[in-house]
């Protein structure tokens, strides 16, 4: 008795199938060859922490462990775009809630950027073909527009009011605004200053921010005596971090958190929306941009990747004396390295 020809409802489910483990029909057919190893994510995670940078590994560490928590006895290959999308949904849910979360949205894309890194060395190492990557078959999702904005002047003095003359050491988080308004930096930058990353002749310290980037970035002598005050006082000029809080010790993340819930209490504004450092970032760039031009703005950021403006910016790249002749007009203070 000859078998049923299968119909095409299930040839189709079949090569469904097939695609979703990465095998082709030509694959069924051809002389077995021998694979390679696939290891479990307990085995792979460990090799790629090691070859990842300390600031990627900040970001997809925590992403990492959840996977492992999840599937640490499975093998790579075992892992299918729906098992992403059900741990990106409970990455949604048990995410920490802060104050100026936005839905989850952030972690969840976090989580798929940090699997399609670990699924990128697994390709590079031979393991898996790029067909058998799920984390690419997983869209992320799409970010809403920032709500963020530049402060007007009298916004941004009433910060400095507050952050001066109140709180458990006013002169530590007065510095800290006027670094973070005088450099436009982000968090990372601040917290990772040492001090040798002052240059105090040219008034330049040198900032280390996301991805392993680094600049030289001016600020005003005015700012620069007082991180060299600062540092001398607290320790910081012994190595290790230059903003210390008053006992010695390194401020952290929490510093931030304790500033800016502390100027929540005294101006309103900054609790309702939700006003962090990264305001100080776009106030700053806003007037860079509006008072100079976008060259200065993307060299006073830090932007250096090809992907934000085009071609186009190789040619007009603004250099540090044009950052330090736009500083200079923003402090109302010489700089040693703006133009005349």
């Amino acid at each position: 008795m000859s078998a049923a020809t299968p119909d095409r409802a299930t040839i189709d489910a079949a090569l469904l199938l097939l695609k979703s483990l990465g095998v082709s029909a030509a694959d069924l057919v051809a002389e077995p060859v021998e694979r390679a190893y696939v290891p479990t994510f307990a085995e792979y995670v460990p090799i790629v922490r090691n070859v990842t940078s300390p600031g990627t590994l900040r970001v997809y560490g925590p992403y990492w462990n959840r996977a492992l928590e999840r599937w640490g006895g499975r093998r790579l290959d075992e892992v299918t775009p729906s098992d992403i999308g059900a741990l990106a949904q409970y990455v949604r849910a048990n995410r920490v809630v802060r104050r100026n979360g936005r839905g989850g949205g952030n972690a969840v894309e976090h989580l798929i950027a940090a699997l399609r890194c670990l699924y990128k060395h697994a390709v590079a190492d031979g393991l898996l073909t790029e067909a058998q990557n799920p984390a690419m078959k997983v869209d992320k999702p799409r970010r809403k527009p920032s709500t963020r904005h530049g402060l007007p002047d009298e916004r941004v003095a009433d910060l400095v009011e507050v952050a001066s003359r109140t709180g458990d050491d006013p002169a530590l988080d007065a510095l800290m605004l006027r670094f973070h308004i005088e450099t436009a930096c982000r968090r990372g930058g601040l917290l990772s200053l040492h001090c040798k990353d002052l240059d105090p002749e040219q008034c330049l310290v040198l900032l280390h921010e996301k991805a392993d980037t680094h600049r030289w970035q001016p600020v005003s002598p005015t700012l620069m005596a007082h991180l060299l005050a600062h540092a001398e006082k607290r320790g910081g000029d012994h190595g290790g971090p230059l903003f210390r809080h008053a006992n010695g010790s390194p401020i952290s993340k929490r510093r931030y958190d304790y500033l800016w819930e502390r100027l929540g209490k005294h101006l309103p504004w900054v609790a309702t929306q939700m006003v962090t450092a990264h305001w100080l970032r776009h106030t700053t760039l806003t007037w860079v941009e509006r008072n100079f031009s976008y060259a200065v703005t993307r060299a006073f950021a830090g932007h250096v990747g090809p992907g934000d403006a085009g071609a186009t910016t190789t040619y007009v790249r603004a250099d540090i004396q044009e950052v330090a002749t736009a500083l200079a007009a923003l402090t109302e203070e010489p700089h040693p390295l703006a133009k005349t």
